[in-house]
């Protein structure tokens, strides 16, 4: 875990790929990365889940233990709110995750129902220092980045909302604060001057490039599922071609 923090500290910010499974955690490891994370998304889909804690803690557990034992890079897993509103349990998730050798996760403040919504940050905030305490009394030791949707949300006063809850999540024992859908430079800019957490922002189509947000103070990016609904509309091009031409030639282009 110490490793992964400190990777979180470089000049340059973090580029995290976002996994799915065996395979691409090889891919990413290949291609030169320093750290992998599942997208919870993209692991939900493979399994044929909705997004939203849809999949079973217990084959995400399996998926991440597959990942796990076929990469030494280290692993963040996103657990969405943790599989469960009791602060106790989510621990204990966290820490059968720990022990497959996991070094980070992702818990994020909004709950899925019938649409996203904001947890009430207080509330977060209590649950998330109980998950540390928890934590804590069992020795184990990883990265909680925790996810704030105040941006992803589209809330008018998002850059507010996020330093409000930034604060609030800092002395309840988060590591780090993941804010997707920020791409302003000076939404990112305040937040970085305001908060000490490093912060990881999420791959957008106006996101500005690498060197740009390293400039800005930020720390990690991450591509949430976007790498991998790349590969699945790839696949669904490369499938109709095949039937509609005639010839498997698609498949070798």
């Amino acid at each position: 875990m110490q490793h992964f923090t400190q990777l979180h500290q470089q000049t340059t910010p973090l580029l995290l790929a976002n996994v799915w499974d065996a395979a691409s955690a090889k891919a990413a490891q290949h291609a030169g990365y320093q750290a992998i994370g599942t997208s919870s998304a993209a692991v939900a889909s493979v399994l044929g889940y909705e997004d939203g804690e849809q999949l079973p803690f217990d084959e995400l557990h399996f998926m991440v233990s597959r990942i796990a034992s076929v990469t030494s890079l280290p692993l963040s897993v996103d657990i969405e709110a943790g599989y469960s509103r009791d602060p106790q349990q989510i621990a204990k998730h966290i820490q059968q995750l720990a022990q497959l050798g996991v070094v980070g996760v992702n818990l994020e403040d909004s709950l899925v129902g019938s649409t996203r919504t904001l947890t009430h940050a207080g509330e977060f905030a209590e649950c998330l220092a109980s998950v540390r305490g928890h934590l804590i009394a069992q020795q184990t030791d990883i990265f909680i980045n925790v996810r704030c949707d105040a941006f992803l949300l589209g809330l008018e006063n998002a850059r507010e909302e996020a330093l409000h809850r930034a604060q609030q999540y800092q002395q309840a024992g988060a590591d780090g604060l993941f804010l997707p859908c920020i791409v302003k430079p000076a939404d990112i800019q305040a937040i970085t001057h305001a908060c000490a957490l490093p912060l990881n922002v999420m791959a957008m189509p106006d996101l500005p490039d690498i060197d740009i947000l390293a400039g800005l103070g930020v720390k990690r990016i991450s591509m949430g599922n976007f790498a991998f609904e790349g590969m699945h509309t790839h696949l669904n091009t490369a499938l109709e071609q095949i039937r509609s031409q005639g010839n498997c030639a698609p498949l070798f282009s």
